[in-house]
């Protein structure tokens, strides 16, 4: 039986599907799965070996310059078509999900309108579920597909099934092999929305704090406002490091081999949690109890300010106008140590 998954996007949401693709690799293993997905994401989901095959679309791209989107659409129709798929699961829950699921031709299973975050888009499937609300991704992705393609709910905890991927990017050769000679923690600072990134002054102080334990902070950067504060941090600190463009799979390769990871509620602290690093990850404007951490070797610190989580993508706060984000302010760097700490002698 083959099947294809619609998950276009973006890093996070894509991760939280990993331990239900887990759960059905070990209920179903009858089951075929491919998988539909921007390209930036195809080489992570490439590392679970519960995907037989990723299906790139760059949606993303074909909104932001519409000409040639019909061309897509009408290969993409005969890709799909051409494999035959006895059934299509949409975990996204929105109408450009939906859409593309329709294209391919089989049954297009996904969430009720209660359950879907377009419930407009349950329109669209010709079977729906009804997963509640209020609980971790983790747990409703996991929840729909064992609704979907029959199968007892486990009762383990999550296992997003890259503990072969990670043995292997740690025997991989890097061709930047410098960067790790010496211990190491990374720092996800860049994130989507500017309310959820943490001081520049708060980065510094904790990059104090590695130095005194003969550790590095090492800042990748995924544009080039990244990128600037990547340098401006490090220009006033020794241990810090501004990281080259890494590819994904260069950046993963990068944390098999690190001694932990401080992060905001971003793409990169999840691809970090999911390849088994211990880690702080930090939650302002966003709420930690929409992501179980898995391990005891991971930390999730959530503001502590009045107004979080408040869930918006802008801060309606006056002191955000001089660019002051009280919840974001209110995780201090001696907080974050002394929860990063334990997790470091832990490594070691």
């Amino acid at each position: 039986m083959k099947i294809l998954l619609v998950r276009l996007s973006s890093m996070g949401d894509v991760l939280h599907t990993l331990p239900a693709l887990t759960d059905l690799q070990r209920a179903r293993p009858d089951l075929r799965l491919h998988w539909l997905i921007e390209p930036a994401f195809a080489p992570i989901v490439l590392l679970h070996s519960g995907v037989a095959r990723v299906i790139p679309f760059a949606l993303r791209k074909h909104k932001k310059q519409w000409r040639g989107l019909l061309g897509a659409l009408r290969d993409l129709r005969r890709d799909l078509r051409a494999e035959g798929y006895d059934q299509i699961l949409d975990t996204q829950g929105l109408y450009k999900s939906a859409l593309l699921g329709r294209l391919g031709g089989a049954p297009l299973w996904g969430l009720d309108a209660a359950s879907a975050r377009e419930p407009g888009a349950a329109r669209l499937y010709h079977r729906r579920f009804r997963v509640a609300w209020g609980q971790p991704a983790i747990n409703r992705n996991r929840q729909l597909f064992a609704q979907a393609l029959n199968y007892p709910l486990p009762e383990t905890p999550p296992d997003y099934g890259l503990q072969v991927a990670a043995a292997r990017l740690r025997q991989d050769t890097l061709p930047w092999g410098e960067l790790v000679q010496q211990p190491f923690v990374l720092g996800f600072h860049g994130t989507s929305r500017e309310n959820k990134e943490w001081q520049e002054d708060y980065w510094r102080a904790l990059a104090a704090s590695l130095r005194q334990v003969g550790l590095r902070l090492l800042l990748p950067a995924g544009n080039a406002r990244e990128a600037a504060r990547a340098r401006r941090i490090a220009e006033q600190a020794d241990n810090v490091l501004a990281l080259p463009t890494l590819t994904l799979l260069e950046l993963a390769a990068l944390i098999v081999r690190a001694d932990a990871y401080v992060g905001m509620d971003t793409g990169l602290s999840y691809l970090a949690s999911a390849l088994g690093l211990a880690g702080v990850t930090l939650y302002g404007p966003t709420t930690s109890e929409q992501v179980p951490m898995t391990e005891n070797h991971q930390v999730s610190l959530q503001s502590r300010e009045p107004c979080s989580p408040c869930g918006k993508s802008r801060c309606p706060l006056p002191e955000a106008k001089n660019g002051l984000i009280l919840c974001q302010q209110a995780l201090l760097p001696e907080q974050v140590w002394t929860a990063l700490s334990p997790l470091l002698e832990q490594q070691r």
